[in-house]
């Protein structure tokens, strides 16, 4: 529930990445050590993932923002259904375990429903290590007598394959290259602790990546960076309510293409070493964004980008060249008085005032869109439904919000 109208002050401290979390949690799994991940947050994914590793026979403990995992005693147990199905970053035990055990039997992943996400390039890259790989029943098998390297191009460029690849090929035998590499900050995030961990990998967070295998893996410590999707979304809710947000525990580098955006739009950014100051202003102008693989404009932050547009005086269009129909939350926008439409791979944005109005978040960060919009609302309380999905990606919201001066609270019976 949110009663907007007030403009947020003060400062918030981003929390370890969700996309980075759901990557490093299963990349333990390589180690025959123990693995301690520190700044991890805390969300329904990640406690998602923390069962799924003791039902393989991890001992996991949580000492506040930290988690340790022994993973000595995991064993490849197969995973069909259960709660590989409650998020799609499972994907990663595929190889993660095809690289500790040579096998695994993983459900098709679930999640945010948005728009379907094929894992063929991450198939290919298993196969080109040596994998085989079968459809059984809704649920991928992989099997391998010995990993060996390969030279592995990548058709789409993608986040979880080069991930995943890079999980399996830490094992292999030999000299595996990533062609068309994603290069986004998580996938330098997940090949640190490899490293960490005694892997070979260079090149993370360039197109061409190669991972030299080793025999093993063994234990160690770990600190995962800031969730820049998380900083982007309080930065948008600042400009929106016309507020002054300190933003801190953040990499200014990563959001670059958020702060320049926002700077188009005439918002006053100040970037420091670790965090980011956000002042709103009367007056926005409308601006075309892309939404494309980093360093572009993140798809995940184009839905709030969506609800700070409508703040905007003119026509803003909002284009996204990742996935092509990721526009759940313009129907519930619609219904609180923004004027959108939707023509392809883009939205058209007019600058409007909206009204208080009883909405669904239909995945993660249409929720987020949600709130952002729901925060501009001057008069009224806005009602969200489907808060399970926000949990799934935002750490403390609704305190962080509270700390800031929002009027937000959670209704008895949400999630």
């Amino acid at each position: 529930m949110v009663r907007g109208g007030r403009p947020l002050r003060g400062t918030v401290t981003i929390s370890g990445a969700k996309n980075s979390a759901v990557a490093l949690l299963p990349a333990s799994i390589l180690a025959d050590g123990e693995v301690r991940l520190d700044n991890l947050p805390r969300l329904s994914d990640v406690a998602v993932y923390t069962e799924i590793l003791e039902e393989l026979g991890g001992k996991v403990t949580r000492i506040g923002d930290s988690m340790v995992i022994d993973p000595t005693r995991m064993r490849p147990v197969p995973m069909p259904n259960g709660k590989v199905k409650l998020l799609r970053a499972s994907y990663y035990l595929m190889g993660a375990m095809l690289g500790r055990f040579g096998e695994a039997v993983i459900g098709i992943p679930g999640g945010c429903n948005f728009e379907p996400r094929p894992i063929d390039q991450h198939i290919k890259g298993f196969e080109a290590l040596g994998a085989t790989v079968t459809n059984e029943h809704g649920a991928i098998r992989l099997t391998a007598k010995k990993l060996r390297g390969a030279k592995i191009y990548l058709d789409v460029v993608s986040v979880g394959a080069t991930i995943n690849i890079m999980l399996a090929a830490s094992r292999a035998e030999g000299l595996t290259i990533i062609e068309n590499a994603a290069k986004e900050p998580e996938i330098i995030d997940v090949a640190t602790l490899l490293n960490a961990m005694g892997a070979r990998i260079k090149g993370a967070g360039t197109e061409t990546i190669r991972i030299e295998g080793v025999d093993r893996l063994h234990g160690c410590r770990h600190s995962i960076i800031p969730d820049r999707i998380q900083a982007a979304t309080y930065m948008i809710a600042a400009a929106a309510t016309r507020g002054d947000v300190v933003v801190d525990n953040v990499i200014p580098k990563h959001l670059e293409a958020v702060t320049a955006k926002l700077q188009e739009m005439g918002v006053h950014v100040y970037e420091m070493d670790e965090s980011i100051r956000v002042v709103g202003q009367p007056v926005y102008s409308a601006v075309d964004v892309k939404a494309l693989v980093y360093p572009g404009f993140a798809t995940d932050m184009q839905s709030p980008m969506t609800s700070l547009l409508t703040q905007a005086e003119g026509v803003s269009i909002l284009t996204d060249y990742v996935f092509s129909n990721r526009f759940k939350h313009v129907p519930e926008l619609v219904r609180m008085g923004a004027k959108i439409r939707v023509e392809g791979r883009s939205a058209i944005i007019e600058g409007s005032k909206l009204n208080s109005a009883k909405v669904r978040a239909s995945d993660l960060r249409a929720g987020a869109a949600l709130v952002v919009a729901a925060l501009t609302v001057e008069e009224g309380v806005t009602e969200i439904a489907g808060v399970e999905y926000i949990d799934r990606g935002y750490d403390n919201l609704v305190d962080n919000l509270r700390k800031l001066g929002a009027d937000v609270w959670r209704e008895p019976g949400d999630i």
